[in-house]
């Protein structure tokens, strides 16, 4: 490598390193190497960045650079990059692969990094990258897509190490110093009787640190739990969460050990969830920076849709007050700040309500609780803003009167925004339907509904 090209490397890693995030002159100076053909460049530019990072790169560049940057890289590419990019692209990626650079990758990487990496693929290319594979492995990747989608048997990885459990510490120390197949990384040696049933593990903090007539059973871990490999994987990911687990392994249907999910698995699928619940409160569905305008456009129409159909709903009732409206023209100046300060409060307590549920906070045994809390809030913050903006339109249209019809409506909305914020998810959990999808549309139209027939309703009681 030249002295320019390690320049060059250099400043691609000092700018990755600020903030964790690629800076512009990086993709540019890398799409410069790629128009240029100039291979030598492009592999001292990515050289300093993570996987994480170059999928970064590919995930920002459009389609035809894409292709060109994958085809240059060649032989450099890594098997972590396939698992780092976002699926939208995955599949053009694989295709601008050459079979031999594809092979070599996909054979770098463990069990589940596979199985996730081919299980939302088309066939064909889920065959290509197969017959990459040793046979070993193969047959482990196919096993792991019988499983249920989303279950346990497709998160964990067949790569682990296991021991009896009559073992010593000298007995285990010695089986991983001879052991040539052991994991890159593993936190846990798991203890199995003679059926291969686990039945308990020791951490290798634990196994370094302790004499070596030490038995194992002697040394293991009180976190230890063990999974089915029909287990949904949120299940997983939760008792991981909750339970500060680092490992666990995973037996089949006759309680064999077949697997193990460790960690980083269990942090994907919480990431992932929380991503999901976060574009479905948007009412945007699954979604990427790759996604082309017409398949954006046709993810989101659904839901635009149906906020439509509730606006018209809420244009039904300010119809209603059709003639109010007409002879106090200020009705309509303010009505928008009282749709706009229920939207706002409702969608605050939404939010909790949807996460807490996410999470598990949110149950039964504390529900009445909680709405409770989010109902008085409403009320306290009602007061707060009534006063304020009561105040505000009194001395605007100089109309004592319109400043208690105004302050008088916030009260209410904002009192059934916080109960609707809380309620609505909670009724759709117990219809067994996520309370991520549709809250958002049923919060926002309880409150303008509410929200304008309070405010228009005490105008014509008390104005007209």
């Amino acid at each position: 490598m030249d002295e320019d090209q390690v320049t060059e490397a250099e400043t691609a890693e000092d700018e990755t390193d600020d903030d964790y995030a690629l800076r512009g002159s990086v993709i540019q100076d890398i799409l410069e190497a790629v128009h240029d053909g100039d291979q030598p460049r492009l592999i001292a530019l990515m050289e300093p960045l993570h996987a994480a990072d170059i999928a970064d790169v590919l995930e920002q560049i459009g389609h035809d650079e894409r292709v060109a940057l994958v085809k240059l890289y060649g032989r450099e590419f890594d098997g972590d990059i396939l698992s780092e990019i976002d699926e939208g692209i995955r599949d053009e990626i694989i295709a601008a692969l050459s079979p031999e650079v594809l092979s070599d990758a996909v054979r770098e990487l463990d069990s589940d990094d596979v199985v996730d990496l081919i299980e939302d693929l088309d066939e064909p290319q889920q065959e290509a990258i197969l017959d990459a594979l040793p046979e070993a492995d193969r047959v482990a990747v196919e096993q792991a897509l019988s499983y249920p989608e989303y279950s346990a048997g497709r998160l964990m990885q067949r790569e682990l190490v296991m021991g009896p459990e009559h073992w010593t510490v000298g007995d285990a120390i010695d089986y991983l110093r001879r052991a040539e197949d052991l994991p890159d990384q593993f936190y846990h040696m798991i203890l199995v009787n003679p059926r291969l049933e686990p039945v308990a593990y020791c951490t290798l903090g634990r196994i370094l640190s302790s004499p070596r007539d030490i038995a194992l059973k002697d040394i293991t871990e009180d976190s230890f739990r063990v999974f089915d490999v029909s287990e949904e994987e949120e299940q997983v990911a939760y008792a991981f969460n909750q339970y500060h687990l680092i490992s666990a392994p995973v037996v089949d249907a006759a309680g064999r050990l077949v697997g193990v999910i460790t960690i980083d698995d269990a942090v994907r699928v919480l990431d992932e969830e929380h991503e999901e619940d976060i574009l479905r409160l948007a009412g945007v569905g699954e979604s990427n920076m790759s996604d082309t305008a017409f398949e954006t456009m046709w993810r989101r129409l659904p839901w635009l849709l149906v906020n439509m159909f509730t606006a018209i709903l809420a244009a039904v009732v300010i119809s209603q007050f059709s003639v109010t409206i007409a002879n106090i023209v200020a009705l309509a100046v303010l009505m928008p700040i009282v749709a706009s300060m229920g939207g706002n409060a409702g969608t605050q307590a939404l939010t909790v309500a949807v996460r807490a549920l996410a999470t598990r906070d949110l149950t039964s045994a504390n529900a009445w609780r909680v709405v409770r809390r989010e109902a008085l809030v409403g009320f306290l913050n009602g007061l707060a803003f009534a006063s304020v903006v009561g105040t505000l339109s009194w001395l605007w249209f100089g109309w004592p009167e319109l400043g208690l019809v105004i302050a008088l409506a916030m009260v209410i909305n904002l009192f059934i925004a916080g109960l609707a914020g809380v309620i609505v998810p909670l009724t759709l959990d117990r219809m067994g339907l996520d309370p991520a999808l549709a809250s958002g549309t049923f919060v926002t139209t309880v409150t303008d509904v509410v929200g304008f027939f309070a405010f228009l309703g005490l105008a014509t009681l008390v104005l007209m």
